[in-house]
């Protein structure tokens, strides 16, 4: 299991994070994780998540799995042993910008688990959480969409709903480690978080997008230290 706290950034498919610019961006998190001796994982887009995982020592996680355990007539899916091969160590799961059914959220967490593969799987209140918690993934990162790239930090602007999120996950599944994501932008925002009993965040645009993406990642793990 990934240590904690923990800072996971998503890449999405911004061209500030894709082809050599996600090896770049991997790097400076590989780089700044060890300066200040924190837990940083990127999540890089699945033409680039082979040479990412390959080019750093830091955690690499694929952005999506498909509930299909065997290969064959699935033109276009992302197979889990497909993501384990190029070694990435785990998955999201159920983002916003890729739901995914309750049934077949049950289905990857089971498949990623025969590849020991790490699920991290999103949800968009805490009523979801609690129905996904029951599915015993590794990590769930609660997410209001409405937050999400707008600057607009869910561990500050519904601190009382994170604090909710993490208080039921103690009483569904103890096991299931809380995180929160959606328009966490700086040090001050994983800081409330951190305060709030997650155990890290998931972001994307704020480090993916900022002018000086070594400085945000930077202020970023400096709260985690």
């Amino acid at each position: 299991m990934i240590k904690l706290p923990l800072l996971l950034i998503n890449f999405k498919t911004y061209k500030e994070a894709t082809g050599k610019n996600a090896v770049k961006l991997a790097k400076i998190c590989e780089v700044i994780a060890k300066k200040y001796k924190v837990n940083i994982a990127v999540a890089p887009n699945i033409i680039d998540l082979s040479e990412v995982a390959s080019s750093v020592d830091i955690p690499v996680f694929s952005q999506h799995i498909d509930p299909i355990l065997n290969g064959g007539k699935h033109t276009g899916h992302v197979l889990a042993e497909n993501v384990k091969a190029v070694g990435a160590v785990g998955t999201l799961l159920n983002h916003s910008e890729r739901r995914l059914s309750l049934e077949e959220i049950k289905e990857c967490i089971k498949i990623a688990k025969s590849f020991d593969l790490i699920t991290v799987c999103c949800s968009e209140s805490p009523e979801k959480c609690e129905q996904i918690a029951k599915l015993a993934p590794d990590f769930i990162a609660y997410e209001d969409p409405v937050l999400i790239g707008s600057g607009i930090p869910i561990s500050k602007a519904k601190a009382d709903s994170v604090k909710e999120f993490v208080e039921l996950l103690q009483r569904v599944n103890p096991k299931v480690i809380p995180l929160c994501g959606a328009g966490i932008s700086s040090g001050e925002d994983v800081k409330a978080a951190l305060k709030l009993g997650t155990k890290g965040v998931l972001v994307a645009s704020s480090i993916v997008l900022a002018k000086d993406q070594e400085k945000a990642v930077e202020d970023m793990a400096k709260a985690l230290a």
